[in-house]
């Protein structure tokens, strides 16, 4: 059953009544309605484009964090072959909020990073909701230099609301964990492409994120802090998190803008939940071309590369 946002309301509706002319049409009562539901499903659809054409930033956080969206284990099935996951830090255990290995992506070998949220509430308590401990990103650490020590390229899929704030974590290290996993990012002579394709939320983002390229899906969000967690500082009010996603400045579009950001990768209508099949296939594509923009570069160029465009990003803000 699709899930719908609050403010898709008006298309709910409509999508409503064309599930409802199509169970009388199923009754057998020898109702022609087929021109009835061919309108509906045409103003349906006109309402959809022109309601995803307008988003606000808070709307696209809400369709960012949207429960059917696809999420890593999605994408490692459609985009990656012969995927052989890598548990455990080697120091205190294995973090099942990050997953990262060894795969083939359109017959090339790669290592793959990704948050996964989990789909259902047993997986999602078993993902701690995408949201990584010190050791899951001491274990991203290690695949990272594993990919440096092969030259293999590393592909990193983004969908976190942050690292967990837990006392164990802190008690483990959590920011120093983050800050080695930045490091090792930064210091890979092989490329790396990150995708953030839900939320990318502060140092949990970043510590894998921090790439040779950095794309993002057309509908998600990319910030220092939670809209919530924003507000909550600013105002000491969490009510105020709309205006405080509009502030931040954290979707695709305005990113791209301050070229923290080098592409965006274009959504089905409605968003990624509608038509997961295609949006895979076009992140597949994206990540393909930064791939090869990054093709015949040796590893003092690449570490070059992505440091210069990270000291730009502060030199021409």
């Amino acid at each position: 059953m699709r899930s719908y946002l609050d403010f898709e309301k008006p298309v709910a509706e409509l999508e409503a009544k064309v599930e409802e002319l199509r169970a009388l049409a199923s009754a057998g009562d020898g109702v022609t309605i087929t021109d009835e539901v061919q309108r509906l499903e045409t103003k349906a659809r006109e309402a959809l484009l022109a309601l995803y054409a307008n988003l606000t930033p808070w709307q696209k956080t809400l369709v960012a964090r949207h429960p059917q969206r696809p999420h890593f284990a999605d994408f490692a099935k459609g985009l990656f072959e012969d995927f052989t996951p890598l548990a455990g830090d080697r120091k205190f255990g294995e973090d099942e909020a990050i997953i990262g290995g060894f795969a083939r992506f359109r017959g090339e070998a790669v290592c793959v990073l990704g948050h996964e949220k989990g789909s259902t509430t047993e997986t999602r308590i078993r993902h701690n909701f995408g949201m990584a401990r010190p050791e899951g990103y001491r274990k991203a650490a290690r695949i990272m230099e594993l990919a440096d020590r092969f030259g293999i390229p590393l592909i990193s899929l983004v969908d976190t609301a942050g690292a967990y704030p837990g006392i164990g974590a802190e008690e483990r290290g959590q920011a120093e964990a983050i800050a080695r996993s930045t490091d090792a990012c930064l210091a890979l002579g092989a490329p790396n492409v990150a995708l953030v394709i839900g939320e990318g939320g502060s140092g949990g983002a970043i510590a894998i994120a921090t790439a040779s390229k950095v794309l993002m899906m057309e509908h998600a969000i990319y910030s220092v802090i939670s809209p919530e967690g924003a507000a909550s500082i600013l105002w000491r009010d969490t009510a105020k998190a709309q205006d405080a996603a509009t502030n931040m400045k954290i979707t695709a579009q305005d990113l791209l803008k301050f070229g923290i950001i080098d592409a965006i990768v274009k959504e089905p209508p409605g968003g990624a939940h509608r038509d997961p099949e295609a949006t895979i296939g076009a992140a597949g594509d994206a990540i393909a071309d930064a791939l090869s923009q990054l093709a015949g570069l040796d590893g003092a160029a690449v570490r070059k590369a992505r440091r210069d465009k990270f000291l730009a990003i502060g030199r021409s803000l």
